[in-house]
């Protein structure tokens, strides 16, 4: 007797399901990020790089660091408020030259200008697609 297969339709779902959440969150992280005005906002699909740690990097920029605290803040508000998602890791939040936050497959960079010009996020994962958000 043979096994039967699951339908190709049934795995469709699942990763539709799952970019339509992936999509919000990124919408909601950006748009907390415009809210507290931060600026040069991008995001890094880094789906097709094997070495990628995760499935999406946003990076911004904030003027100073009570406008990274705000930021950061703000994305952490939100995205518990508008998508049930806590932050599995935070990191920076004392020196805020560079805040880290960790949503597993999406993380978030804020930093002050200088710190960007230095680790030169955008050069060392030139490979993947990028998108810019402005404020409207």
């Amino acid at each position: 007797m043979e096994k039967a297969v699951a339908a190709p339709l049934s795995k469709k779902k699942i990763k539709t399901t799952s970019l339509s959440k992936r999509s919000k969150i990124i919408k909601v992280i950006t748009d907390a990020i415009l809210d507290k005005k931060g600026e040069n906002i991008i995001s890094l699909d880094l789906r097709k790089i094997n070495e990628a740690v995760a499935d999406f990097f946003i990076v911004c920029e904030a003027s100073s660091h009570p406008q990274v605290r705000a930021i950061a803040e703000h994305i952490k508000t939100e995205t518990i408020k508008h998508c049930k998602e806590e932050p599995h890791h935070f990191e920076g939040r004392q020196s805020l030259n560079w805040v880290l936050i960790d949503y597993i497959n999406v993380v978030i960079h804020i930093m002050l200008p200088d710190t960007r010009k230095f680790y030169k996020l955008e050069e060392m994962w030139g490979d993947a697609a990028k998108e810019e958000y402005i404020d409207k």
